[in-house]
């Protein structure tokens, strides 16, 4: 049966329909009573729903990544839509329809390694683009790099969201360094290729979004650095001599100072230029992309604002003229 997607879903809708579950948990509320916790996902985004009234049969009938068949009825809650549900109940996938559910683009990927590629192409730094060969030569690194999420939350939060991300950076980069001609420009390229690749590991992309052990232990600044470490020891392999001790610092800074603050995760601030550089961009391109999911996800009756985003601090003006 044809089904609305999650944005397009509006305050007061009966719903009868096919649903990912992304996530789910057996809740007790004030007067001892239990009810299921949900959140429900398609290609278009995900959305709470509750179910009131259950159990552990019930929880216990369907897992987190199966779809399911949900009947209820949306509702605004402190301005956020979200589904009262009445039943659940488990679909085989032979049931449903996946393009409904896949977020990944694999037209725009291919856009995107292509570009890649061309950039690298560019590079006059023999030593940058021997490092850059390395990375385009590993199959199942290219591979987990065009399905990789940015984030499970946030910005770029979708399979294919990491390319998406980097490749953005790498343009402002382009843009950006001619205008500031102390910058090393290249370097700034090939920091704003490094800086995230460790969510390739961190992260795992298939099914709903999560952390994986790895990434959970150690992050995905340390797996950056260990990747990059394993790349230039194959490229000192490839060409039968040293990589660069200096621009191996260099690059290794850029990794570990792109959130730019202690408190942020950074083991070290930025105290290159480039690094500034990287940190400023990369934060642009992030809190662009996680407002502009805030503006169009949002269901406020006032046509000009945002309800208010805790998480920002703010409201945001969506009106478009």
């Amino acid at each position: 049966m044809p089904r609305t997607p999650i944005t397009e879903l509006t305050d007061g809708l009966a719903v009868s329909q096919s649903f990912r579950t992304a996530d789910k948990q057996l809740r007790v509320n004030r007067q001892g009573g239990k009810y299921i916790l949900l959140k429900l996902a398609d290609r278009s985004g995900t959305l709470v729903a509750m179910l009131w009234n259950a159990d552990e049969r019930v929880f216990d009938s369907f897992d987190r990544g199966d779809y399911v068949h949900c009947e209820g009825r949306t509702q605004v809650h402190n301005g956020a839509l979200q589904i009262i549900l009445t039943s659940i109940e488990r679909m085989d996938p032979s049931e449903i329809d996946t393009a409904d559910f896949d977020r990944f683009d694999a037209d725009q990927a291919d856009q995107l390694d292509k570009r890649l590629r061309e950039i690298f192409g560019q590079l006059k730094n023999v030593h940058l683009r021997r490092l850059a060969d390395v990375y385009l030569a590993d199959e199942v690194f290219m591979t987990d790099l065009r399905c990789a999420a940015a984030a499970v939350t946030n910005h770029h939060a979708y399979p294919g969201g990491l390319l998406r991300h980097t490749i953005d950076l790498m343009e402002l980069c382009l843009l950006i360094s001619p205008q500031y001609p102390q910058l090393d420009g290249e370097l700034l390229v090939f920091g704003a290729f490094l800086h995230d690749l460790g969510k390739t590991l961190e992260l795992s992309s298939r099914g709903e979004i999560s952390y994986t052990d790895r990434g959970q232990l150690v992050g995905h600044i340390v797996i950056g650095i260990q990747m990059l470490g394993e790349k230039i020891t194959a490229c000192e392999k490839n060409h039968g001599e040293s990589f660069p001790e200096g621009l191996r610092r260099q690059l290794e800074h850029l990794i570990v100072s792109h959130h730019g603050q202690l408190e942020f995760g950074s083991p070290k601030l930025p105290v290159t230029l480039e690094a500034v550089a990287l940190h400023h961009i990369d934060n642009l391109d992030a809190k662009l992309s996680s407002y502009t999911t805030v503006i169009e996800s949002d269901v406020a009756a006032d046509g000009n604002w945002t309800n208010y985003t805790p998480s920002i601090g703010r409201k945001l003006w969506k009106k478009r003229d």
